[in-house]
């Protein structure tokens, strides 16, 4: 019999905002019938459930959530789905608030900043009239300290009930209403005040780290200047298909990917890859949605649906990241399982050894077993790995480095040797002319006949002679009686005198080359260019060399990751004279001549000899060695094969990033270590302080929402990129 077929099904949820959110969900959700997976990515705002066709379906599952105290709010239809496969959400008519508004409202609107006022407001009431009228401060603290417990407890009875008997919510509720019990009321209602103002407080800063990546959404604009039929009339931007025209005016925000058709402007590619200066861009070249046309007006081909262009694949690709748990997210995960139950037996021991066995005051005791429940709470713990790899995964997207995930992202920084394709990767992809040389005529006559020549080809050797033309703004004289000889070259007769492009052993069967001629030759060869020779007259007037140069930053890149102490290799399939002299240039030890096994293979050695592999690639040929590193690194330019297969992208194609990835993936982990540090070792002062009677219960809950507050603010702290090593060029695109 055939397997049941699997739905998969990816939700908003509004208000959870801290690990301990997130552990409710996921084990309520787990226990309903039909549910085999479920990830939840508290900073994404995301919960993706797994399901057999035959179980629940999506509105009890938006049903579980929302009696836990959450919104389930509705999402984009192209995201509605973790997995691709079809069925949408929307928000459930009876979900509630989980004391949150939705996740467009600013924080001090929200209904966790409501009740944090609300029980504020009752404390303060109830201290003025326990001064006024003594006889009554224990009730009117115990009505106090209610206004904030009862959400918190309904909710805790909820969790419990769904799974979750050791949530936060419980141990609050404990501690308050164990403290009541032995007459520390005032304490148990200012507990409850700052506990409502650390879960406030973890709100904004879950927000803010949502906010960083959601932010990119905005800077495409929402309409667009579509080109029909000669008439241009304004349309919605994500309504553009692929292969319509559009038109960018001077100052406008380029409204889709596309390739320009026409025209040619400076383009601010600042708000999307945080390049800093603009880059001129002319017919043929790509433009990015969300980028700011300068200069110009420009005509250009839509080449991605709006939700597939460069910025909504950058939001979908970080927040699939976000669900994915690095290990030592996932050791920490198990870790705190055990962790709070046996908090709660300690503070249990606490409450009864001393008493029982050794005479000691029952109230006292209690007291410090109440604050040891407090204390215990794991949420910093928690929250401390995965507000730190999201922050890095939204800061690192913004300037246009993907990591397919907080493994990766931990990873990438333990490489010791970095194996790079040639083609499309170190170098740009395409030739340009690097000499001109004068035999018989100036640099700038050869230079304008040959271009007169390529004038009507799209060859790319072509392409180059005539963009170092237009660089140079030579005007092109007319050219008659054109002819092209297959693999040779091409003739023409221009202003009388019969001319002819080719390379030099075609030129050789009708024009001589001289020694010197043919050493100059040799030599441009042996750095790996590609000379044309242009012929007037039957004598050789000139020549041409071109090669397909290194990208304006790569020796930097380079020389950043072996600063870093990271080998770096250049695994190639082209000629082993050119990789050389391409290598010899940027400093890079070459394997030239290689198939796509070959580039495998060599991957596989290295790791077999203890090295960690990063393969930084941009073609088909590149897939296998890809998959088979410890990091794939595509680079952004490249074909979908080597997307998909990669683990991390750099999608503006520096090489300098890929050294910016290490480094952002060391900070990472530095960071994760410092706030590991912080959760920990407040927990250890206060649970020593607590016991030796220094502090009591309100200090107990600082140590909890405080740290989980400090960690969240510390690791988002990597929003904040360092400067990065200038591209120049024509690089960033």
């Amino acid at each position: 019999m055939a397997p049941a077929a699997s739905i998969t099904t990816r939700f908003r949820v509004d208000g959870m905002d801290c690990a301990s959110c997130a552990t409710k969900i996921e084990n309520a959700l787990r226990r309903m019938r039909g549910v085999t997976e479920v990830a939840v990515s508290v900073t994404g705002g995301t919960v993706t459930v797994r399901r057999d066709a035959g179980g629940v379906d999506a509105d009890n599952i938006r049903d579980q959530i929302s009696n836990l105290g959450y919104r389930v709010a509705r999402s984009d239809p192209d995201r509605s789905n973790a997995f691709g496969d079809d069925e949408g959400m929307s928000a459930s008519p009876g979900s509630h608030s989980h004391l949150d508004a939705p996740s467009d409202q600013p924080w001090w609107k929200s209904s966790k900043a409501d009740l944090t006022i609300a029980s504020g407001t009752a404390l303060a009431v109830a201290f003025a009239m326990g001064k006024a009228f003594p006889a009554i401060e224990q009730w009117a603290f115990l009505l106090a300290m209610m206004v904030g417990l009862i959400p918190i407890a309904r909710r805790a009875f909820s969790a419990a009930m769904a799974g979750t008997p050791f949530s936060i919510e419980m141990l609050m509720t404990i501690a308050a209403v164990g403290a009541v019990f032995i007459g520390a009321t005032e304490e148990a209602a200012t507990v409850v005040f700052l506990f409502l103002i650390g879960e406030m407080l973890e709100g904004v800063a879950a927000s803010r780290a949502r906010a960083s990546i959601q932010s990119l959404t905005k800077l495409v604009p929402k309409t667009a200047r579509l080109e029909e039929d000669g008439q241009v009339r304004e349309v919605q931007a994500d309504s553009l298909s692929v292969g319509a025209l559009i038109q960018v005016r001077p100052g406008d925000r380029i409204p889709a990917d596309g390739v320009i058709v026409s025209g040619e402007s400076s383009i601010d590619e600042a708000p999307v890859t945080g390049e800093s200066t603009p880059i001129r861009k002319g017919r043929d070249d790509n433009l990015f949605a969300g980028t700011v046309n300068g200069d110009g007006l420009l005509r250009v081909r839509v080449s991605a649906a709006a939700a597939d262009n460069t910025i909504a694949r950058v939001v979908k690709l970080v927040e699939e990241a976000q669900e994915s748990k690095a290990p030592t997210e996932r050791f920490i995960d198990r870790f705190s399982r055990y962790y709070t139950p046996g908090v709660v037996a300690v503070a249990a021991l606490v409450a009864s050894v001393p008493p029982l066995l050794f005479d000691g005051t029952w109230s006292n005791w209690i007291y410090k077993a109440l604050a040891i429940l407090l204390i215990g709470c794991p949420c910093a713990l928690v929250i401390s790995v995965p507000a730190a790899i999201t922050a890095s995964l939204s800061a690192g997207a913004r300037r246009g480095l993907l990591l397919k995930g907080g493994a990766v992202l931990e990873q990438i920084g333990k490489i010791t040797v970095a194996c790079f394709d040639k083609t499309g990767t170190l170098t740009a992809g395409k030739p340009e002319v690097t000499d001109i040389i004068g035999f018989e005529r100036s640099e700038g006559e050869v230079l304008r006949f040959a271009a007169t020549l390529e004038s009507g080809s799209s060859h790319p050797l072509a392409n180059a002679i005539l963009a170092k033309a237009a660089e140079q703004q030579i005007r092109l004289p007319p050219a008659s009686n054109a002819t092209a000889v297959g693999g040779k070259g091409v003739g023409a007769m221009v202003e009388g005198i019969r001319i002819f492009l080719g390379s030099p052993k075609a030129v050789a069967e009708f024009a001589p080359v001289t020694t010197e001629q043919n050493t100059r030759i040799l030599t441009l060869n042996d750095e790996g260019k590609t000379v044309s020779l242009l012929v007037m007259d039957d004598r050789i007037a000139g020549a041409i060399a071109m090669r397909d140069e290194p990208r304006p930053d790569a020796r930097t890149g380079l020389k950043l990751l072996s600063d870093a102490g990271i080998r770096t290799v250049m695994l190639t399939g082209d000629n082993r004279r050119t990789a050389t002299a391409i290598g010899r240039q940027l400093g890079i030890d070459v394997e030239a001549e290689l198939l796509p096994e070959d580039k495998q293979r060599i991957v596989s050695q290295f790791q077999k000899a203890g090295w960690s592999v990063a393969k930084v690639g941009d073609g088909i040929n590149d897939a296998p060695a890809l998959a088979a590193a410890d990091v794939g690194i595509a680079m952004g330019g490249g074909t979908d094969v080597a997307l998909e297969t990669a683990d991390a992208a750099v999608l503006h194609g520096r090489v300098s990033d890929v050294a910016a990835m290490v480094d952002l993936s060391k900070r990472t982990m530095t960071n994760i270590r410092q706030n590991i540090t912080v959760a920990l070792g407040l927990k250890a002062i206060f649970l020593v302080t607590t016991i030796v009677g220094i502090t009591g219960l309100w200090p107990a809950i600082l140590a909890d929402t405080g740290a989980t507050v400090l960690v969240t603010m510390n690791a988002l702290r990597l929003l904040r990129l360092p400067n990065k090593p200038a591209s120049t060029g024509k690089d960033g695109n």
